[in-house]
């Protein structure tokens, strides 16, 4: 339904791929409609198209209507007639001639057959080599939750056009949508995708293979930004979402969206939401809570900048020698408890590399600290140097 982009190289140039939904003229279907604004935007996009068409079923009006659209363009048009397996299928290509659009290139796609001669037509209009991975060492911002929560219209908000189709049925958006955004002078990649919701209420194919695309794009991201509906309140499976980003170790912001159709508001409604949630969170309720309307524009941008932080704070590096100066005068300031008559002394700190931050507590008796001690010094680390919205890691080592 959406523009998918990919990146492909032939003969040493490199360059971006467009695929788009099939193009059907005049039909009223909601998905059509959006469908053809999807392919009108990928053709203005493009510096060349190729107009596919289907040898088996020969040349229809639904080709000819499409060869009006590409002909408006101005721009270099293939036309190329897929599925020709055989000789003879590749001499029945020539009808598509009728089309008026030049030269037919009858290709195989399941074997490859002709797809190199057509290729090398494609980069004949291409002056140099490209970029092999325009999104190399970009931050990915991942934009998760339920169906129908408002994630598509989220991410159209932001960049003032309509990257994704945006429709009131639950399950629009089928795909990983993938987008080059600029904002606060940074670089990065936002992904919409799919809604996630519990297995047993999976449907079809298409569901199961759009649930497993959005689940490889938390693990591609960055910083998960997860989305909750304000009137549904935060579900079980908003808390699922959050737990499996807790564990790939992204950084978290939690948007309440539709913050405007909640009614009988007052100054404490957002701060009673947001302690019903932080409880429920339990332990990970370092996770920034922000309450916004993509319909009302109320708050949007303020939600991205807060990702772009989040993701800052994700590579966050301290001296050896700060953590220490820090860290050990709270630790004397509560040393860990004693276990057995043993006392446990910690001597020294230091951030270990890693994707998230992560630190290294040299002592004597590592196996005796416990979890309370450990979320202890979680909490320290944070409050002195803001990791919010970041996982941390602490490993006790024997010193």
């Amino acid at each position: 339904r959406d523009r998918h982009y990919g990146y492909a190289e032939w003969v040493g140039k490199h360059f971006t791929v467009i695929d788009t939904g099939g193009y059907v003229e005049g039909s009223d279907d909601i998905f059509e409609e959006a469908i053809r604004t999807q392919v009108k935007l990928a053709v203005e996009e493009a510096s060349v198209i190729l107009f596919m068409v289907d040898v088996r079923e020969g040349l229809t009006g639904l080709d000819q209507d499409f060869a009006r659209v590409v002909r408006q363009s101005k721009k270099p048009v293939y036309v190329v007639a897929n599925k020709a397996d055989t000789h003879q299928a590749a001499f029945s290509a020539g009808e598509f001639y009728g089309l008026g659009l030049g030269e037919v290139h009858p290709i195989s796609s399941a074997s490859g057959s002709g797809t190199g001669d057509l290729l090398d037509k494609v980069v004949s209009h291409f002056e140099d080599e490209g970029i092999e991975d325009p999104d190399a060492e970009i931050p990915r911002i991942a934009i998760l939750g339920r169906p129908n929560v408002g994630k598509s219209s989220f991410l159209n908000m932001l960049l003032g056009n309509e990257r994704s189709i945006v429709t009131d049925i639950a399950g629009t958006t089928r795909d990983a949508i993938n987008t080059h955004y600029k904002m606060f002078g940074k670089d990065f990649i936002l992904t919409d995708t799919a809604g996630l919701r519990k297995k047993s209420r999976s449907k079809d194919d298409i569901e199961f293979f759009s649930v497993l695309r959005s689940i490889q794009a938390l693990q591609d991201s960055d910083v998960c930004i997860v989305m909750i509906d304000a009137e549904r309140g935060f579900e079980a499976q908003d808390m699922s979402i959050i737990s499996l980003a807790h564990r790939y170790n992204k950084g978290i912001v939690l948007l309440v969206n539709k913050w405007d159709l909640v009614t009988d508001k007052d100054s404490m409604t957002a701060k009673h939401f947001e302690d019903t949630i932080k409880e429920r969170l339990g332990p990970l309720d370092y996770i920034p809570i922000m309450f916004i309307s993509v319909l009302k524009k109320q708050r949007i941008f303020q939600a991205i900048e807060k990702a772009v932080e989040v993701n800052e704070n994700k590579q966050k590096k301290i001296s050896t020698s700060t953590i220490n100066d820090v860290m050990l005068k709270e630790i004397e300031n509560y040393p860990p408890p004693s276990i057995k008559g043993k006392y446990i002394k910690i001597k020294y700190i230091t951030q270990l590399p890693g994707r998230v931050p992560t630190f290294a507590f040299f002592c004597n008796l590592p196996q005796y600290i416990k979890p309370p001690y450990e979320r202890y010094l979680e909490n320290k680390l944070r409050s002195h140097f803001d990791f919010t919205g970041v996982p941390i890691r602490l490993y006790f080592r024997k010193k």
